[in-house]
C-alpha cells in the first residue's frame, strides 16, 4: 500500500509517517520510482507507534522498545524479557513529569487566590498601567 491509504488506515498524517521512517520506527520498501510502499504489519506498526507516544514515550525509547513488543488482537505487549527496568524508568520519568506539573498548578492556585475582587482589580491595573505610561 502507498503512504495515502497507511495514513487512511491509521488515522496518521503522512507528514508524521515520514517522521516516523526517519525516526527508524518504520521501514517502507521503495520502488524504482522512489514511491514508498507499506505492508499490511506497518498499520500494527504505526499503531503500536501510537499506543507507546500514548503512553508518554518518545520516539527514540519506542526506537528501541518496538521489535520487543507484539500485537496480541489488538493490544501492544512486551514479548522480550529484560524490557521491565526500561519500561519502569519510562514511568519514573513520567510521575517526575505530573509532579512538576501538579507543583505548577498549586503555584498557579495561590496566584488566582490572591487576584483581587474585580472593582479593586480593575483600579489597580489601571493605576498601574497609567504609570507605566
Amino acid at each position: 500500500m502507498r503512504i495515502g491509504e497507511l495514513s487512511a488506515r491509521t488515522g496518521v498524517s503522512e507528514r508524521l509517517l515520514r517522521y516516523y521512517e526517519e525516526q527508524g520506527l518504520l521501514s517502507p520498501q521503495r520502488l524504482p520510482s522512489g514511491y514508498r510502499t507499506y505492508a499490511e504489519e506497518d498499520v500494527r506498526t504505526v499503531r503500536g507507534i501510537r499506543t507507546l507516544l500514548a503512553a508518554g514515550l518518545n520516539t527514540a525509547t519506542i526506537a528501541q522498545l518496538l521489535p520487543c513488543m507484539a500485537d496480541d488482537d489488538g493490544r501492544l505487549v512486551p514479548v522480550c524479557s529484560g524490557m521491565g527496568p526500561d519500561l519502569q524508568r519510562e514511568r519514573e520519568r513520567i510521575d517526575d513529569a505530573v509532579s512538576d506539573l501538579l507543583a505548577a498548578r498549586d503555584a498557579l492556585d495561590t496566584l488566582i487566590s490572591a487576584v483581587p475582587d474585580d472593582s479593586a482589580g480593575a483600579a489597580a491595573c489601571e493605576e498601574a498601567a497609567g504609570a507605566a505610561a
